[in-house]
């Protein structure tokens, strides 16, 4: 399905060019309102049926909402994976799946068609949520220390943990909104960045991640995060 394609595509360049690693719902919604900006209206159309009510920007968080409700515990899996060394092993996987097989059988079932309009909606949101995810470095994990929520830290005297850190901690201490920071970061899109990021595959993405992890890790002695740290690494989260 052309649409879906486009919007995965957009959504990964939004994604790469600005390095808006998926976050918490600011995040998401940096990310919605910057692949908004890239589509064709015909896209933006096809993509907002399907959607309705919520926004492409609100969609994206749908897949964190439903964590409490026990009918998707099958997808509780499906927002991260593991990886050692950028490649994918299945066997290093969640028996209950993991976001890269999720996204390749998922975007199989929207191309294929045929599905009725709340399961379509919902397959949709799964999809915009995943490949956001997968951005975030500590999505794609060592399988270790479950994404960095087993390090803990203090963030500006706050305990927290590095998972936390990476999804919204340090975006959200930036004070400003998602649209401000969006229309920032398009700005500086250029023809050749798009050029480079619309051959990659998921395996790029894998790659690009775990190349991340010495930066991520690179903590002080008392783990105590503040200006340095994300002075060093705010240009990735």
């Amino acid at each position: 399905m052309k649409r879906i394609q486009t919007l995965t595509l957009t959504l990964f360049l939004s994604l790469m060019v600005s390095q808006a690693f998926a976050w918490g719902q600011l995040g998401h919604y940096l990310i919605g309102y910057m692949a908004e900006k890239q589509m064709k209206k015909s896209t933006k159309k096809k993509v907002e049926k399907i959607l309705f009510p919520m926004s492409l920007g609100r969609s994206g968080t749908w897949m964190d909402e439903i964590r409490s409700d026990r009918s998707y515990d099958y997808a509780t899996t499906w927002h991260y994976l593991n990886s050692k060394n950028g490649e994918y092993d299945p066997s290093a996987q969640e028996k209950t799946g993991d976001a890269y097989e999720a996204i390749q059988r998922i975007k199989a079932e929207l191309k294929a068609g045929g599905l009725d309009p709340k399961t379509e909606a919902e397959k949709l949101k799964m999809l915009i949520h995943m490949v956001e995810d997968i951005h975030q470095p500590l999505h794609v994990g060592t399988g270790d220390d479950r994404g960095g929520n087993d390090v803990k830290i203090e963030f500006f005297g706050q305990a927290t943990n590095l998972h936390a850190l990476w999804d919204s901690g340090m975006i959200d201490r930036q004070g400003m909104s998602y649209t401000e920071i969006g229309n920032e970061l398009y700005r500086r899109l250029t023809s050749e960045m798009q050029a480079k990021y619309r051959s990659a595959s998921m395996q790029d993405w894998l790659k690009e991640a775990v190349s991340y992890r010495p930066m991520v890790y690179n903590l002080p002695e008392n783990k105590r995060i503040s200006y340095q740290y994300m002075y060093e690494n705010y240009h990735i989260a």
